[in-house]
C-alpha cells in the first residue's frame, strides 16, 4: 500500500466547501494540477480527471462514497482490483467553526510494486491541493 494526504484547517462552512469540492468545473480555478475534470460529481457518477501532473493523460474515477459536507471518495484502478486508487476528501467540524479537510489517497493491489515506482510523489501536489481549496473557500 501506498498513501498520500494532507490536512489543513479552513475558515468556512462545509456548505461552502463542499460545493467547491463538487464543482467540477472550478477545479482549474484553485487547484494548481489540475487541467480539467469531466463530468458530475455526485454518487455513482463516472468523472475524468486530466493533471498537469501527467499531461494528456485521462484518469477515469467512480464517485463510490458520498456524504455530502462530511466525506467523498473517488476510486480507480485496473480490472480485478490489480491496481487500485481510492481518493478521500473529508470534512470534520472544530468548535470554533472551523473544518478539519483531509484528502487523502490510498493505492494498492498486486501491481503496486510495479506501478508504484512510476507513480510520481503526490506530497506536494497534495499540499497544494489543499492550500487552494482553503484560499478559495476562506475568500469567498
Amino acid at each position: 500500500m501506498k498513501e498520500y494526504r494532507a490536512t489543513t484547517t479552513i475558515s468556512a462552512s462545509p456548505e461552502t466547501i463542499w460545493q467547491i469540492l463538487t464543482d467540477a468545473a472550478s477545479y482549474p480555478e484553485w487547484d494548481p494540477n489540475v487541467e480539467r475534470i469531466e463530468g458530475q460529481i455526485a454518487p455513482g457518477e463516472k468523472i475524468t480527471a486530466y493533471t498537469k501532473l501527467s499531461p494528456g493523460r485521462a484518469f477515469p474515477v467512480t464517485v463510490t462514497e458520498f456524504v455530502p459536507k462530511q466525506k467523498m471518495t473517488w476510486s480507480g484502478g485496473m480490472p480485478l482490483g490489480l491496481f487500485k486508487g481510492e481518493r478521500m476528501f473529508t470534512l470534520v467540524p472544530n468548535d470554533n467553526d472551523s473544518i478539519t479537510f483531509t484528502v487523502r489517497e490510498i493505492f494498492s493491489g498486486p501491481l503496486l510494486p510495479l506501478i508504484g515506482r512510476s507513480l510520481p510523489d503526490l506530497s506536494t501536489a497534495f499540499e497544494q491541493f489543499a492550500a487552494g481549496l482553503k484560499s478559495r473557500a476562506e475568500g469567498v
